[in-house]
């Protein structure tokens, strides 16, 4: 037995002796067989193609189905403006939603890779059962005649939103995953490779954005002109690209154990710090509760910060515990538990912001695309269609550098010039006598590419500013769990978009009016609508400016 555990001593003395000289990662990351990793021939940028190609092609499916179903929904499930509007965004939240499910499923039982892997397979098969409920006669709603158009049976909106939701699903287990399974493959203990990981964030978001300007150009033209069918399949195959090409690179990939339930630590800090509710906590910080080594696999300890006192009495070790020796996790945490709770507390304000700033960011595929289909999509002898400009958003996406409270702000002018030009539209409307006709006004669509633009750029400095934040103020055991917060200001705002629709159109039809958005657009003022966003923008960058100067960083040891 003696000589068994010198040999067990011997090795990881040489191990950690190599980590040392930099022949091995020093972030506790391991292959697929659960075995320490040399730097030289894993993670860096020679594993992330694979992932990057894996985001751009599963990105090109989802927005493949994303940016034009409000049009399917009105035009071949026949739902009316608002009704469509709200079955986008509900769907939209509740892809953004879904990823707390994976996040817990990643931090705390599979690991990244493993969530991924099968949280696509469930994405595929809903990207095909939705293929097939647009292609099976069957399974859709018959074409209009002339103005009567019948309604989908139970069992088509069944078929049609099982397999918009199992997308939902899917997404779930890798929106939160993705970013941070990438930003795993550098080495967070070396310099060199930590400079990298900001690079690749752009990489991410640019190769999420390549996806985007192909589906919102391409797939929407074939959606609008070759079929559903194929408008919904070929997404289908790009997926099935993704989930290949995901596959091709484990061997070069870098894994992260999984370090148990964050939810379940948590729960044991607020648990302990209450039930130790009377005793003081010492001045002395060292006196509080701390092992040699981090308890959390995976995760480097964190050092005590003097805010939120009141959950330090987590840490403080009780007489009790002292004379016995003996402690559970429900009545005595670690300082870098507690720490992982204050990080989360203070990271919230700065998240809560995110969420007015999303729903102006569903516009883009609700209103906008319902603004834009009652304009001129004329262009010469080409017809342009109405979600197509959101290619404009993409473009705007590659050309804009991250900043998150510049893009707060511009948020609040792409919502003033939707506005503007609704104001436009309808005043062209009345002088040509079309106020009380469903048609469109002769007004260029192109003169949606501003709000399209400034959206884009919004768009880029908040999101890609969101992905860097919590991957690097998020504690190293809660990375997915992180990604998916800030994945759920998405969520929430489309939530809340879905909800000021619903007020909007119950105050504004009171006593028999036409109401702000009416399925005649020429009837309504969206204009007021774009307004209103724009308030509640200006007021959430606001409240952003105040958590920002307030904001304190983490400290690893």
């Amino acid at each position: 037995m003696g000589s068994q555990e010198e040999e067990r001593l011997l090795l990881e003395d040489g191990l950690s002796e190599k980590k040392q000289n930099g022949l091995y990662t020093g972030d506790s990351s391991v292959d697929i067989n659960g075995n320490p990793v040399l730097k030289s021939n894993t993670g860096n940028w020679r594993a992330c193609p694979f992932i990057l190609g894996t985001e751009c092609c599963e990105r090109l499916a989802f927005y493949g189905i994303a940016t034009n179903l409000v049009s399917y929904l009105t035009k071949k499930m026949h739902e009316g403006n608002v009704s469509a509007a709200r079955s986008v965004t509900t769907w939209a939240g509740t892809c953004y939603l879904a990823p707390l499910i994976g996040a817990v499923v990643a931090d705390a039982y599979w690991g990244r890779y493993w969530t991924i892997a099968a949280f696509s397979t469930m994405y595929f098969f809903g990207m095909c059962t939705l293929t097939l409920s647009a292609t099976i006669p069957a399974l859709k709603p018959a074409e209009c005649v002339g103005s009567l158009c019948p309604s989908a049976t139970p069992a088509q909106y069944a078929m049609f939103f099982f397999g918009l939701y199992l997308i939902a699903l899917g997404t779930g287990g890798i929106k939160p995953c993705v970013s941070s399974f990438g930003a795993d493959q550098f080495d967070d203990t070396d310099p060199k490779e930590r400079m990298k990981k900001g690079s690749f964030f752009n990489w991410f978001y640019f190769s999420i954005n390549i996806g985007a300007l192909i589906s919102s150009s391409f797939l929407v033209w074939i959606q609008e002109n070759a079929g559903w069918g194929w408008g919904f399949g070929i997404p289908a195959l790009f997926m099935g690209i993704a989930i290949a090409c995901f596959f091709s690179g484990t061997p070069l990939y870098r894994f992260q154990r999984p370090g148990g339930s964050p939810i379940t630590r948590m729960c044991q800090v607020l648990v302990a710090s209450f039930r130790k509710w009377n005793i003081k906590v010492p001045e002395d910080d060292s006196l509080l509760y701390e092992t040699q080594n981090s308890v959390i696999e995976g995760s480097r300890k964190l050092e005590h910060t003097d805010e939120l006192k009141c959950l330090d009495k987590a840490a403080v070790l009780s007489d009790a515990e002292a004379k016995s020796g003996e402690h559970n996790s429900w009545s005595l945490c670690t300082v870098t538990q507690v720490e992982e709770l204050k990080i989360l507390i203070r990271m919230f304000p700065i998240w809560a912001t995110g969420i007015v700033f999303s729903a102006v960011y569903v516009q883009m595929s609700t209103m906008f695309v319902e603004q834009g289909m009652m304009m001129d999509t004329t262009v010469g002898s080409f017809t342009i269609p109405p979600a197509s400009l959101s290619t404009c958003d993409v473009i705007s996406v590659i050309f804009w550098v991250p900043r998150m409270g510049i893009g707060l702000f511009i948020s609040i002018v792409a919502m003033t010039a939707a506005a503007v030009v609704e104001i436009k539209r309808l005043q062209l409307a009345q002088e040509l006598g079309l106020g009380h006709q469903d048609v469109a006004v002769p007004l260029s669509i192109l003169w949606q590419i501003p709000q399209y633009f400034l959206v884009g750029a919004a768009e880029v400095c908040t999101f890609i500013g969101q992905l860097e934040f919590f991957y690097d103020q998020s504690p190293d055991a809660m990375r997915s769990l992180c990604s998916a917060l800030a994945l759920l200001t998405t969520a929430l705002g489309s939530y809340l978009s879905s909800f000021i629709l619903t007020m909007v159109t119950y105050l504004t039809t009171l006593g028999g009016k036409a109401g702000w958005i009416p399925d005649n657009l020429n009837e309504g003022h969206l204009d007021y609508y774009f307004w209103l966003l724009a308030g509640l923008s200006f007021l959430n960058m606001l409240v952003y400016v105040v958590c920002a100067k307030k904001y304190k960083k983490k400290r690893a040891s």
